[in-house]
């Protein structure tokens, strides 16, 4: 298996298992304060880590630097929108506002970031690769 499907996709599994309890604990409790973050989880960690992975064993580009940054924005791009989200929404820790803030808006950015750099890949991409 390519080394960047393989990471993520097993990041994408880690997602999707929390996504999935999170849906749980929701339906179980009553409680939907987690709906964003369960939705964001489910959609940018497990649904589009997948997909990249998907790409990356289907037209098994090589490795390079382009390719690292965008596996590697990907990860921490959607672990740090989706943590910044919870910390920021769900306020489960006496935070400042501007930390839980800032790590909400740089996840995001990150995460912006590698959708840029995977649209880049798609361009160069080569079939002789």
């Amino acid at each position: 298996m390519n080394k960047n499907s393989k990471i993520l996709v097993q990041f994408a599994g880690v997602f999707g298992l929390i996504g999935a309890f999170l849906g749980a604990h929701m339906a179980g409790s009553g409680s939907y304060a987690f709906r964003p973050v369960h939705a964001h989880i489910l959609v940018v960690g497990w649904l589009t880590l997948f997909s990249w992975s998907v790409f990356y064993k289907v037209f098994q580009t090589t490795t390079n630097l382009l390719t690292k940054i965008h596996v590697w924005s990907a990860i921490i791009g959607s672990v740090g929108l989706t943590v910044g989200m919870w910390l920021y929404m769900v306020k489960p820790f006496d935070l400042p506002e501007g930390v839980t803030l800032a790590f909400y808006i740089g996840g995001g950015v990150l995460l912006l970031v590698s959708f840029f750099v995977f649209f880049l890949i798609t361009l160069f991409y080569r079939e002789d690769n």
